[in-house]
């Protein structure tokens, strides 16, 4: 009998956990937002929060304390735990672990370590050192840190020293996009290969920040070469459940940066464009069953992105985006938040790429308009 109660835990978990209540599980989340729609899906919902230098964020230890003494029969995590394999061992004494265990994410988020296994299987990867070279070069680097998520932290490296906790890696020219797959630690199913949306001011993202995600429209020969470099990552580091790759394109050659080895973004857009129950997925990958690849259908190009605050903005009332299907991850009325923070996230439908980027961009201004309207209502 599958376990019923299941803990989820990181940064923003509502996606995740709504796939999981829709799919009769019980969820107990413990997440850095609490926003309105993840309190209307799951049982209890706790927020994971410490003031630091950087100000009021989520952060693991948090989430871990506040993990403490929830009953449960299984666990599973999204990001940032990735970064924090001791944390996930420390939630999975909570209960069975649905995910990537310590060992493998010491593994899989080794830069060097995932650069030379793809090499060595003879797929494109870019460059990547610890230290900088001895000599200038032709090459171009980015400067990023090892517990990366969402882009942030990403420079372009200037010719200084590499600083402890970061590495450089080949900047390539290119698009950039993810390939999302589930596997059961011997194979890799692909699910879905989209656009990534990074640093574009349309949704009020800085530079290299991560901002959305558009599904659908992808060639083929891309699309098979991402599956290819899915497959080999699942059997060198013997990846299970839902995992993604994000990646540049470069000639029609997706490069891949990092693996993110849990529940991804990307992952809903699947959900919603075929159906497929993305944590039912997650749970009978981790098993050992594997679904079938939706990739195949016809269906029309969805997106989503992240719409960041860009100034310090008081939410008013949002309880009518709740009916909205267009609007997630919705604030609560009188919040604060802070100029570059995420606000919501917003969907489009549209016949190909460039016009879901086109409706992505009106829907994100149709919500700084409102924001900005009840602003002025309230003042």
């Amino acid at each position: 009998m599958m376990p019923t109660r299941v803990l989820i835990a990181g940064v923003s978990t509502r996606g995740f956990a709504e796939s999981a209540a829709r799919a009769g599980y019980e969820v107990i989340a413990v997440d850095g937002f609490g926003d309105l729609d993840l309190r209307a899906c799951a049982r209890a919902v706790l927020v994971a929060r410490t003031v630091d230098q950087g100000g009021d964020r989520f952060s693991v230890p948090a989430a871990l304390r506040a993990a403490r003494g929830v009953a449960c029969e299984a666990v599973c995590y999204v990001a940032s735990f990735e970064n924090h394999p001791d944390a996930v061992g420390a939630l999975a004494r909570r209960g069975a672990l649905w995910g990537n265990p310590p060992a493998v994410l010491r593994r899989v988020r080794d830069p060097v370590r995932l650069a030379r296994a793809l090499t060595a299987q003879g797929l494109p990867a870019p460059a990547v050192r610890l230290s900088a070279p001895r000599t200038p070069a032709r090459t171009r680097w980015l400067l990023k840190p090892r517990a990366s998520g969402g882009g942030s932290g990403i420079t372009r490296w200037r010719g200084r020293r590499v600083p402890v906790g970061n590495y450089l890696q080949q900047w390539i020219a290119g698009v950039p996009g993810s390939i999302v797959f589930a596997a059961d630690g011997r194979r890799a199913v692909p699910l879905g290969v989209s656009g990534l949306l990074a640093g574009e001011r349309a949704f009020g993202a800085g530079s290299f920040r991560y901002c959305g995600n558009i599904l659908g429209g992808a060639d083929a020969r891309l699309v098979d070469i991402a599956g290819r470099i899915a497959a080999a990552v699942t059997r060198e580091f013997r990846l299970v459940g839902v995992n993604g790759i994000d990646f540049v394109v470069r000639g029609g050659v997706p490069y891949p940066l990092e693996v993110n080895p849990r529940y991804t973004a990307a992952l809903e857009l699947v959900e919603r464009a075929h159906g497929l129950g993305i944590f039912e997925t997650h749970a009978r990958a981790c098993a050992g069953e594997l679904p079938d690849a939706p990739l195949h259908r016809r269906t029309a190009v969805i997106g989503k992105a992240i719409v960041y605050a860009r100034r310090n903005v008081v939410i008013g009332d949002t309880s009518g985006w709740l009916e909205d299907e267009s609007v997630r991850d919705i604030p609560s009325p009188g919040q604060r938040i802070g100029r570059g923070h995420p606000v919501c996230t917003v969907f489009a439908h549209a016949p190909n790429p460039a016009a879901c980027h086109t409706a992505l961009v009106r829907r994100a201004r149709s919500v700084y308009h409102e924001i900005e309207a009840r602003e002025r209502r309230i003042a």
